[in-house]
């Protein structure tokens, strides 16, 4: 849609079609509309549109409907500033408008037989399909008719009591397939405590929860607004000849209409035969099987390491060759999303200087158990710890504390941080409200709270206590103990906006 306009902030020397004479520009991550008095940036989740125009166009109501909600990932818009009208030129193509906390923006332009969105109709699951539908099955006198907008003014107001709060996006429910090869070599959906995903049982085989499409299906039907595959054993040797996961990939992608993520192995590679693989490469390759963002985890540590090390040498921060700066530039940033798996590390706080024991660079990830406020709060009083990076699943630890690591993905290009928590792993105690807090308060750009999770009402807690845009839950929705739609139901009731979807659609 955005190459129909004049021109993009995103690339100031280059110019767009000029159809729409109006520019492209990037939103404002200062937002006096929400309680932090910011958003993130890219502008990631499902948001609602409407009609632009007061009364609506006759006969848009076969084409539009303004209570669905559909899937956004950008940030760059054609923002339309409070209080003004778009010039006439312009005005004649604006269909319907969104809102990301205070600004407007265009979320579809029209004009006869031509339709661009802001917005991914076939990835904004049975609304985005009934759209196409819809749009497809039009007459052709209702699509070759006249500009189809009337004289302004716009309506401003989104209809929804809910959504006028807030950013306007709705609470992301994502589900988490951590996939691997069992003893037999077939590829399973498992899930361990602690990352451990044997079974207890005497023959220790891989835990087998599922068949990966499988399950991803029935979480689509069920109403998961994305999908997170994790590749948590492959990619040791090549990551594109590793051709069970791109199927996966490309198999899910073809009946589940919402966000895939695909995490495990994209990195530089080395092919048994000597062939060199970029993770660019790499991620390419799962873009193409249907793949939308993928991510990344202890590339991302060691890529945050030497830009520090380069910094403090007096040398260019980036060097332009990570994984994340490779993809964030080729696809743009809302593509790359780095997983972290941070631990705490408890200070022995019975001597007077206890505080000396921590390094000065890891003191603004100090907790005090005093000051906790995740559910385990009572057990933790009198306690410190701060939350340390680990790598290789958990299995080795890093000198790096889990807000140096956000900040410095977030400067190599990152778009989402998907914040996992070891010691909460599989433990059903609810989320580590006081690490997603550090995170979420760190960075601008979105977080996915993970790790934890027992019950909806934990969603409904981290969503109104730290502001994510996301939350993630695998074992819980496998083994059928907490259903989706409960997780949606009681963040509804809990007052906050999220997707419902219509299955019959």
């Amino acid at each position: 849609m955005q190459v129909l306009f004049a021109s993009s902030s995103e690339n100031p020397g280059s110019t767009g079609l000029g159809v729409i004479p109006y520019p492209i520009t990037k939103f404002s991550t200062t937002d006096p509309s929400t309680p932090s008095g910011r958003k993130s940036v890219p502008h990631m989740g499902w948001n609602r549109s409407w009609r632009a125009w007061t009364p609506p166009v006759e006969g848009d109501s076969k084409l539009w409907r303004d209570e669905d909600d559909y899937y956004f990932v950008h940030s760059y818009a054609a923002i339309v500033p409070p209080g003004t009208q778009v010039d006439s030129a312009a005005g004649e193509y604006v269909y319907t408008l969104g809102r990301y906390g205070s600004e407007t923006f265009m979320s579809s332009v029209r004009r006869g037989n031509v339709f661009g969105t802001q917005f991914h109709p076939e990835k904004s699951g049975p609304a985005g399909l009934d759209l196409l539908r819809r749009w497809l099955e039009a007459s052709p006198s209702e699509l070759s008719s006249a500009p189809t907008t009337p004289t302004p003014p716009f309506r401003y107001t989104d209809p929804s009591p809910v959504k006028r709060e807030g950013t306007g996006l709705t609470s992301r429910i994502v589900a988490c397939l951590d996939v691997r090869s069992n003893d037999h070599g077939d590829l399973v959906v498992t899930k361990g405590d602690q990352y451990d995903v044997r079974e207890k049982s005497d023959d220790r085989g891989v835990r087998n929860l599922g068949k990966p499409v499988e399950l991803a299906q029935r979480y689509y039907t069920d109403g998961a607004d994305e999908i997170c595959f994790l590749n948590i054993t492959s990619f040791r040797s090549s990551a594109l000849l590793d051709q069970p996961m791109l199927e996966v990939v490309r198999n899910a992608a073809e009946t589940v209409f919402v966000p895939l993520t695909i995490g495990g192995g994209i990195k530089d590679t080395t092919d048994p035969d000597g062939t060199r693989r970029s993770a660019l490469e790499v991620a390419g390759a799962y873009f193409r099987s249907g793949a939308d963002k993928v991510s990344i985890g202890s590339e991302a540590v060691i890529a945050v390491e030497e830009m520090l090390a380069r910094e403090k040498n007096g040398e260019p921060a980036l060097s332009g060759t990570t994984g994340i700066e490779t993809i964030s530039t080729g696809y743009g940033s809302q593509a790359v999303v780095v997983s972290i798996d941070p631990k705490r590390v408890y200070v022995d706080t019975t001597s007077p200087d206890w505080i000396e024991q921590v390094d000065p660079a890891h003191r603004p990830c100090l907790v005090i158990g005093d000051e906790a406020t995740s559910r385990t709060a009572p057990e933790e009083k009198g306690k410190a710890w701060w939350y340390q990076c680990t790598i290789s699943g958990g299995r080795a630890v890093r000198d790096i504390d889990v807000v140096q690591l956000a900040q410095g993905v977030e400067r190599l290009g990152a778009g989402e941080v998907l914040l996992n928590s070891i010691d909460r792993d599989g433990t059903g105690k609810g989320f580590d409200l006081d690490l997603i807090r550090l995170v979420r308060g760190a960075v601008g750009i979105p977080v996915v709270a993970s790790s934890g999770a027992g019950s909806a009402g934990d969603f409904v807690e981290v969503f109104r206590e730290t502001g994510v845009e996301a939350g993630l839950a695998a074992g819980i929705f496998h083994r059928k103990e907490v259903g989706i739609d409960e997780v949606k139901e009681g963040v509804q009731k809990g007052g906050l906006a999220v997707r419902r979807c219509d299955l019959d659609v």
